[in-house]
């Protein structure tokens, strides 16, 4: 696997403390590539919406199920598949790609979840479905999927550690990703520092208006300039954000 640009741990966990939307927002400011990507789509949805938000690095793999695998069992790959976790330089979050289409079976169900739990993963994203639902979310294990399905027919990986498109994203070995209920949305390594250090002004630049319409005392005039103030503070921090971030 290419090597992976690293995140300090405090980074990632201030990431943590902020819903996807926000993480967005952010990324949006440096102007990298359209508004439009970057972001898993409405296929991709949260299985468990209560769990808080999910970071990590994309440990990526390819999946089937509507056959039987050459050689070994539903589970052969497993083994492989964990132990290069280690190739990460933090918490993985298991992405699948799965070949079949439609689904013919879950991807997942208790038995992998755990497994990826306890060797620290911290969520799992496939494009095809899960089952096991109540079972897995009583390990507090985050699950993004395309639906659920009940059996899990001739489930087994094709391939670890390879580029694969889920939700319409491209995700690689290793990219940063965010999710919680409202979807996953993918951080580019290089800036991941600099957003999760920009979230808490982007939050304090929004609370101006958010603040403005709570007060109970509200006129087109004064909404304006809470408006104005919003975006006055949004548009430093973006010019702060691209002027940091060597072009």
């Amino acid at each position: 696997m290419i090597p992976v640009r690293a995140v300090p741990a405090a980074d990632l966990e201030l990431l943590r403390r902020f819903d996807t939307p926000t993480i967005c927002n952010v990324v949006e400011l440096f102007d990298l590539y359209p508004r439009t990507m970057g972001y898993m789509d409405r296929r991709i949805q949260a299985c468990f919406p209560k769990l808080p938000p999910m970071v990590g690095y994309a440990a990526t793999a390819t999946f089937r199920s509507a056959f039987p695998p050459r050689a070994g069992n539903v589970y052969a790959g497993l083994d492989q598949q964990v132990e290069a976790f280690a190739e990460l330089p933090g918490p993985p979050v298991v992405v699948f790609q799965d070949l079949d289409d439609p689904p013919a079976a879950a991807t997942f169900g208790e038995v992998m979840c755990t497994t990826y739990q306890a060797f620290g993963a911290v969520g799992l994203i496939t494009s095809g479905a899960g089952r096991d639902l109540e079972q897995v979310e009583a390990l507090k294990f985050p699950c993004f999927t395309n639906g659920t399905i009940c059996a899990h027919g001739y489930c087994h990986i094709v391939a670890i550690n390879v580029p694969v498109h889920v939700g319409g994203v491209a995700v690689h070995p290793g990219d940063l990703l965010h999710g919680d209920r409202n979807g996953v949305t993918r951080i580019p390594n290089e800036i991941a520092s600099a957003v999760a250090q920009a979230c808490p002004a982007y939050v304090e630049a929004e609370a101006v208006v958010l603040n403005y319409l709570k007060s109970g005392k509200v006129d087109p005039q004064g909404f304006a300039a809470a408006r104005k103030e919003c975006k006055r503070r949004i548009d430093q921090l973006a010019e702060q954000l691209r002027r940091a971030i060597p072009r």
